[in-house]
C-alpha cells in the first residue's frame, strides 16, 4: 500500500509540471473502473476501453458453421452497459480558480461528469465529435474525477443495429474513451470556435468565430491571424460581454496553392485575441478548394473530378475502434491511395480528427456520413433531434477540413423524404464549403430512381433508365466491353455516383488467422478452418482464394471501366477494396481486413484501371475464330491536372509474339473526361492453334498503360472414332460396361447441381444464403485434359458462357474423382464441387462433365466446341489414365430421377 502511495503522487507531481508547462492536464494512464451489475474494481489503461483491457463476458463461442459464429469477428471480451471510471489528477497553482474544460475525444455513447463527487456540466451524447464539459475553478491541488460511459443503444439510428457508428459488426459496441483526455485552462476571453472559407481567386480567406467574453462590453482585444509563416495585425476587437460572432475578411500576401489529389497543400490559421488580462489562439488547418455541382459533373477548383472510391465501414480489426492517431489512417489512406483511389467513403459514421488531418495531407476527398442506417427517419422527434445535432457537431469540428468534400444524411435512409430534403436544405444553407446528399442510395419505393429535389449528388445503384453498377448486368448478359452507362444518366441532373459497387465474395484467407492477436478473435474464420478440416478440404483453401479473388478482380475491372467511360458519371465507391468481416463475413475485399495484400493481385496491376489517367478499350466479346478480325475502340479517360500530349502505343500478342502493333496520337485526350482516340484493328488468320491473346496500350512517356485478353479458338473438327460422346446415362453405362473411353455430358436439367453462375457470391453466403453460392472455378492450367484449352487457374471472360451452360455437380459423399475442373464453393457450406472429372467405371474410363458441351448452345459457340475438342484430344491420349474409380449407381446418383 505503501508503494502505491508513493507511486501516486509522484503520478500526481508529474501531472503538475505537465500542466505548468502546457496549460493543459493530461490524463492518459490508469483508471479505475466499476462495470454496471459487477461490484469488483478494476485497474483499466486510459484511452483504451474495456476490450482492450480483458473486462466483460468472455464469448465462449465454439468454432463451427453456426450463427452467430459466422456473423463477424467475436469480441474476446464484451462489455454493453455503464462503466464508472475515476482516478484523482492535480490542478497546480496557475490554474488555481480558473475555468477548465475537460475533454473526451471519443466516447460511445453517452458520458456524465463528476468532479470531486459533484456532477458537472450536461449529458452528453456524441458518436462523432469530442464530449467537452466546462468546470467551474478548482482550488490547486488533489481532486478526483469520475466519468461515467454507457454504451447502451440511446437512438434508434440503425435498423438491426447494422450503422457502422454503433454496431458490432464492424467496429464493436466498445465501452471506454479514445484519444485526448485532458483538462484544460480556459482564458477570459476565448475564441469557441472558427470556421474559415478560403477563396483562392480572390486571394483571401473569410472567417467566422465565436468569441466567449466573460467580462464587460467596453473591453477591448488585440486582434491578429497567422496563415503559416505570415502574421496579420488586424488591430483593435471590441468585445462583447458572452457570446459574440467574429466576421473577417482578410486578404492575404502570400503565395496561394489549391488543394487537391494532385497538390495536398494544407495552411495554418491561427486566430489570437490578446487583451490586458486574458490570451487565446484558436488554431485549424485548411486548404484552398472549391467543390460544386456543375451539371452532372464535379467541379474541384474549376476542373472536372471524378471519384475513385472505396468504403471505410469502421474495420479495425486490432482493437475494434478507430485509431485516434496519424500511423492508424496514414495505413489506411497511403494503401488506398497505392491502389490508385482518390476518395473515401465514410459509411454511417465519422471518423476522428486525425482521419480528416491525414486525408488533408494526402488529398483524399472524403465523404462523412450522419450516424443512421434508419428505416424509420423523421418519425422518432429524439432521434431527428440528435441527427441534427450530430450535422451540427461535425461541422464546427472538423468543418475546415479540405477533405472534407462530401456529407450524406446517411445510408440506404427510408421513410420520411420531406424530413431529408427539409434536413439536407438546412445543411446546404449552414455550411456550403462542401456537397450534400438526402441519402447514399434508398430502396425506398418512390424514391432513388432520380435525384431528391435537394441533392446535389446523387448515390445510386440504378436511374430510372437502367443499372449504372454491374452486378445487376454481368450474369444476365453475354459479356461485351463496349458498353457504358450512358443511357441510365439522361434524366439526372446533378453528378452520379455509383453505389457500392462489386461485393463480389472471395473465399477466406485462412492463413489470415494468426493476425488477429488484439481484441477481436476470427471465430468465424476458425469455424470455416475447423469445417474443411473436418471434410479433409483444409489444403483447398489457399487454391480457392486465389481462384475466387482473381475472378473478383476481373470483374472489378469490368465495372470500374464501364464507369469511366460513361459521361455523366462521377465516380464509383466500392464494396470494397478491403474486407468486411461483419454481415456475415462478407470478403468482398482484393485486401484483408488489415489493408494488407492477399496475393492474387497487386496494387500496380489494379492501377492499370483506377487511376487519374486510364486508356480505355471498347470491343464486342471476349472469343473469336481466326476467320474474324478484332477491332477496338481506344479511348482515354483523363482526370489528371491538365490535357495530355504525345502518343499511344498498342499491340496485340500471344505469350510468344507481337500479331498487330500500332501508335494513336492523344494529343486531343482534353483533362476531364472521356476522349475517343480513334480505332485499332487486328486480323486474326495467323493465330493457328488456340491461344490467349492480350492487348496491350500504353501512353508514351507516363505511368498509365491498360490490358485485355481475348481468346481465339479454330474451327476445330473432333475425332470421336474412339470416344463415346453422350448426354444418355444409360448409353453411357452401357458403353463402359464394353471397356470404351466415355465423354458423358448430361444436360444441366438432368443434373443434380447448383445453378451454373459466372458471377460469384453477392456480399455473404450467410446474409443472403438464397443464392446459388459458387465462387467461379478452380483449375490446374497445365493439366493435359486442357492443353487444348488455353486457361488460367480460374474463371475469366471466356468461361462465362461455359459456366451459364452448366451445373457445379456435388460430389459430397462420393469417392475421390480426379478433378479436372472444380467450381469453388461458398465457405458456408464447403461442398466438393466439379464441373468436369475424370474417373474409371466398370470396365471403361470416363469424363464427366456437366457443362454442357453437347448441348447446342456450346457445340456451336467458339470456346464450347474448344472445351469439347480438348477433352476429347486428351481422352485419345496415352495420358488419360484416371486413377480413381467411381460405380454406375454412384455416376447415376448425380443425375435426377426421371418421372
Amino acid at each position: 500500500m505503501y508503494h502505491h502511495r508513493l507511486l501516486f503522487i509522484f503520478s500526481l507531481l508529474l501531472c503538475a509540471l505537465a500542466s505548468q508547462a502546457k496549460g493543459k492536464i493530461s490524463l492518459d494512464g490508469q483508471w479505475q473502473v466499476t462495470l454496471e451489475g459487477d461490484p469488483e474494481m478494476y485497474a483499466i489503461q486510459l484511452p483504451g476501453t474495456t476490450d482492450m483491457a480483458g473486462l466483460g463476458t468472455a464469448h465462449g463461442l465454439e468454432p463451427k458453421l453456426e450463427k452467430p459464429q459466422v456473423l463477424h469477428l467475436a469480441r474476446r471480451h464484451s462489455f454493453v452497459g455503464t462503466a464508472r471510471y475515476s482516478r484523482q489528477f492535480f490542478v497546480p497553482e496557475d490554474m488555481d480558480g480558473t475555468d477548465l474544460q475537460l475533454t473526451l475525444e471519443r466516447v460511445m455513447w453517452k458520458s456524465r461528469v463528476w468532479i470531486d463527487g459533484k456532477e458537472i456540466g450536461m449529458v452528453q451524447e456524441s458518436l462523432t465529435t469530442p464530449h467537452r464539459y466546462t468546470i467551474p475553478g478548482l482550488t490547486s491541488g488533489p481532486h478526483e474525477i469520475s466519468i461515467e460511459i454507457d454504451n447502451t443503444k440511446q437512438h434508434d439510428i440503425s435498423v438491426n443495429d447494422l450503422a457502422h457508428a454503433y454496431t458490432n459488426d464492424t467496429q464493436v459496441m466498445w465501452n471506454g474513451i479514445l484519444g485526448e483526455i485532458s483538462i484544460r485552462s480556459l482564458p477570459k476571453t476565448r475564441i469557441e470556435s472558427i470556421e474559415i472559407y478560403p477563396d483562392a481567386q480572390a486571394a483571401c480567406v473569410g472567417i467566422k468565430a465565436i468569441v466567449n467574453h466573460n467580462g464587460n462590453n467596453a473591453d477591448k482585444a488585440q486582434l491578429s491571424v497567422v496563415v503559416d509563416d505570415v502574421e496579420y495585425s488586424l488591430g483593435t476587437y471590441n468585445l462583447r460581454a458572452g457570446i459574440d460572432t467574429l466576421n473577417l475578411d482578410l486578404p492575404l500576401n502570400q503565395k496561394i496553392i489549391e488543394w487537391s489529389e494532385f497538390s495536398p497543400k494544407v495552411y495554418n490559421l491561427q486566430l489570437s485575441l490578446l487583451s490586458d488580462d486574458s490570451a487565446d489562439t484558436a488554431s485549424a488547418d485548411f486548404g484552398f478548394r472549391e467543390i460544386r455541382a456543375d451539371g452532372q459533373n464535379i467541379k474541384l477548383n474549376g476542373k472536372n473530378i471524378f471519384l475513385r472510391g472505396t468504403l471505410e465501414c469502421c474495420i479495425f480489426p486490432l482493437t475494434g475502434c478507430p485509431p485516434t492517431d496519424h500511423a492508424g489512417w496514414q495505413k489506411v489512406m497511403s494503401t488506398a491511395k497505392a491502389w490508385g483511389l482518390n476518395h473515401l467513403r465514410f459509411h454511417s459514421w465519422c471518423p476522428p480528427k486525425a482521419a480528416f488531418e491525414v486525408a488533408d495531407s494526402m488529398g483524399m476527398y472524403l465523404q462523412i456520413e450522419l450516424p443512421q442506417w434508419s428505416l424509420t427517419v423523421g418519425q422518432d422527434s429524439g432521434t431527428s433531434d440528435f441527427i441534427k445535432s450530430e450535422f451540427d457537431n461535425i461541422i464546427r469540428e472538423y468543418g475546415n477540413h479540405p477533405s472534407f468534400c462530401f456529407l450524406s444524411a446517411g445510408n440506404e435512409l427510408q421513410a420520411d423524404f420531406q424530413y431529408l430534403n427539409s434536413l439536407a436544405a438546412y445543411m446546404k444553407a449552414k455550411d456550403p464549403r462542401r456537397l450534400y446528399t438526402t441519402t447514399t442510395f434508398t430502396f425506398e419505393q418512390g424514391h432513388g430512381l432520380v435525384p431528391e429535389p435537394e441533392d446535389q449528388y446523387f448515390i445510386t445503384q440504378y436511374t430510372d433508365l437502367g443499372w449504372i453498377r454491374g452486378q445487376g448486368i454481368f450474369d444476365a448478359e453475354f459479356p461485351t466491353f463496349d458498353k457504358d452507362y450512358v443511357s441510365a444518366l439522361g434524366n439526372a441532373h446533378v453528378p452520379v455516383v455509383s453505389h457500392e459497387i462489386g461485393q463480389y465474395a472471395v473465399y477466406p484467407n485462412l492463413d489470415e488467422i494468426s493476425k488477429y492477436t488484439g481484441t477481436l478473435d476470427p471465430v468465424n474464420f476458425k469455424a470455416v478452418e475447423a469445417d474443411l478440416k473436418s471434410k479433409g478440404l483444409r489444403n483447398r483453401a489457399h487454391d480457392w482464394m486465389m481462384a475466387s479473388g482473381a475472378l473478383a478482380s476481373i470483374l472489378y475491372k469490368e465495372e470500374i471501366e464501364r464507369a469511366l467511360k460513361s459521361p455523366g458519371m462521377c465516380g464509383f465507391q466500392l464494396l470494397d477494396l478491403h474486407d468486411f468481416p461483419g454481415q456475415g463475413t462478407a470478403l468482398v475485399g482484393m485486401l484483408d481486413a488489415f489493408w494488407e495484400e492477399k496475393g492474387f493481385i497487386s496494387a500496380d496491376e489494379w492501377c492499370q484501371w483506377c487511376a487519374p489517367v486510364v486508356p480505355l478499350a471498347r470491343f464486342p466479346k471476349a472469343t473469336y475464330t481466326p476467320k474474324e478480325t478484332f477491332t477496338a475502340d481506344i479511348e482515354i479517360a483523363n482526370y489528371s491536372l491538365s490535357a495530355l500530349t504525345g502518343t499511344l502505343d498498342w499491340q496485340v500478342s500471344t505469350a510468344d509474339q507481337v500479331i498487330s502493333s500500332g501508335t494513336i496520337d492523344c494529343s486531343n485526350a482534353v483533362q476531364g473526361g472521356n476522349t475517343t482516340l480513334g480505332s485499332i484493328s487486328c486480323p486474326l488468320a495467323s493465330v493457328s492453334s488456340a491461344s490467349q491473346l492480350t492487348l496491350t496500350v500504353k501512353i508514351d512517356g507516363t505511368p498509365y498503360q491498360n490490358s485485355w485478353k481475348f481468346w481465339v479458338y479454330p474451327t476445330q473438327q473432333i475425332d470421336t472414332k474412339a470416344i463415346v460422346l453422350t448426354r444418355d446415362f444409360d448409353k453411357a453405362i452401357e458403353a463402359l460396361s464394353a471397356g470404351q473411353k466415355v465423354l458423358f455430358s448430361p444436360s444441366p436439367e438432368t443434373v443434380k447441381g447448383l445453378e451454373g453462375k459466372f458471377v460469384p457470391v453477392f456480399w455473404s453466403p450467410v446474409h443472403f444464403p438464397d443464392q446459388a453460392g459458387t465462387m467461379g472455378i478452380c483449375c490446374d492450367p497445365e493439366h493435359p485434359a486442357l492443353a487444348h484449352f488455353p486457361t488460367a487457374s480460374h474463371s475469366d471472360w471466356q468461361w462465362w458462357r461455359l459456366a451459364k451452360n452448366s451445373k457445379a455437380m456435388i460430389l459430397d459423399g462420393l469417392p475421390e474423382v480426379g478433378c479436372i475442373v472444380e467450381n469453388v464453393d461458398n465457405f458456408a457450406n464447403n461442398r466438393c464441387l466439379s464441373s468436369i472429372f475424370e474417373a474409371k467405371c466398370g470396365s471403361g474410363s470416363l469424363i464427366v462433365s456437366s457443362i454442357d458441351l453437347l448441348g447446342d448452345s456450346l457445340r456451336i459457340s467458339p470456346e464450347g466446341q474448344q472445351m469439347l475438342y480438348s477433352l476429347v484430344e486428351y481422352m485419345k491420349g496415352a495420358s488419360f489414365k484416371p486413377s480413381h474409380s467411381i460405380t454406375p449407381d454412384e455416376l447415376k446418383s448425380l443425375i435426377q430421377e426421371r418421372d
